[in-house]
């Protein structure tokens, strides 16, 4: 093999000549001085769901869905439970021109009070986060309507959160005029105060 350049004898596999320098057709592109050249691979894309903040509105509907729902399962426990108890019976049996209470509430009757509050607080809570924390992210009224609840990042809460948010509609009654909930058509997050308190955010699907 001979240098194109002065002539010059090259061994086999040299990349420049030994006498010139000069490089030959072999030469690697690094020999040169050069970086090798790496072609990037294309950007990957990850299709992630559209989601807005779900508005005030939406969510009264949900929640009204929600109350239905909670109705329709509370109704023949406590029917059933104030037949057993006779609370029926024994409000038939009072005199139709008296006070049934005018003397205080009979312990059978306030003892069905107590389990009237009961149901009410221990159902809500299970209903709304035990499946606000489940992989729907979202009671059944949210569901429906394409809502799920999710922490500030956009995951799923934890059981422990969810109750938090719960009970922290507490703090968002005591609110005057209910700004607490109403807070959820005008932040912009559109977060309601118990949102606020569990660092949370409703979701609407796109």
């Amino acid at each position: 093999m001979y240098c194109s350049k002065c002539g010059g004898t090259i061994a086999d596999g040299s990349p420049f000549c030994t006498q010139c320098g000069q490089s030959t057709s072999l030469a690697p592109v690094a020999a040169a001085g050069f970086a090798p050249v790496v072609q990037a691979a294309p950007p990957s894309y990850v299709i992630l769901p559209q989601v807005a903040y779900a508005g005030f509105w939406l969510r009264v509907l949900a929640y009204i869905i929600d109350a239905i729902i909670l109705g329709l399962f509370a109704a023949p426990i406590l029917i059933g439970a104030a037949m057993a108890m006779g609370v029926g019976g024994m409000l038939m049996r009072f005199p139709r021109n008296e006070n049934p209470f005018e003397n205080g509430l009979p312990p059978v009757f306030l003892l069905f009070i107590w389990l009237c509050m009961l149901v009410g607080l221990c159902g809500t809570w299970l209903y709304f986060a035990f499946l606000e924390s489940s992989e729907w992210q979202a009671t059944a009224g949210k569901k429906a309507l394409g809502l799920m609840v999710t922490d500030m990042e956009g995951r799923k809460v934890s059981f422990a959160r969810a109750s938090g948010r719960h009970f922290g509609k507490i703090v968002t009654s005591f609110i005057p005029l209910g700004i607490g909930y109403a807070m959820a058509g005008f932040t912009a997050k559109r977060q309601a105060l118990h949102d606020m308190l569990a660092s949370c955010l409703v979701l609407r699907k796109g």
